[in-house]
């Protein structure tokens, strides 16, 4: 009960993070909200609306999901140079710790 909370590395909801949910959802409402889509005009070289603006978010959303992946690596070094930073005064309240002083109380 005497230990300490481990130190947190910042808030969980961030704006980048924020950004990556929305580029992996506007695919899913855009293709979800077929009434937005659901009509043959304006057609483009004789293809129905229909189809080509389904087909246009083919590349879209790999676009967006490598954009979101990207944006994700970047954020994961972030945390990673700023965890090193708060490892020492986290490694001195680490249970390991405390708990080979005990050990080597008790065996002297």
């Amino acid at each position: 009960m005497s230990e300490t909370p481990e130190v947190t590395r910042g808030p969980v909801v961030t704006p980048v993070r924020v950004v990556i949910a929305l580029c992996l959802l506007a695919p899913f409402a855009a293709m979800l909200w077929v009434g937005s889509y659901a009509k043959v005009d304006p057609a483009f070289i004789g293809i129905p609306f229909f189809y080509w603006y389904q087909m246009l978010w083919v590349p879209l959303s790999a676009a967006l999901t490598v954009t979101a992946y990207k944006l994700w690596q970047r954020d994961q070094r972030g945390r990673a140079v700023a965890a090193p930073a708060s490892a020492p005064t986290s490694a001195g309240s680490s249970p390991e710790a405390g708990s080979s002083s005990p050990k080597g109380g008790a065996s002297e």
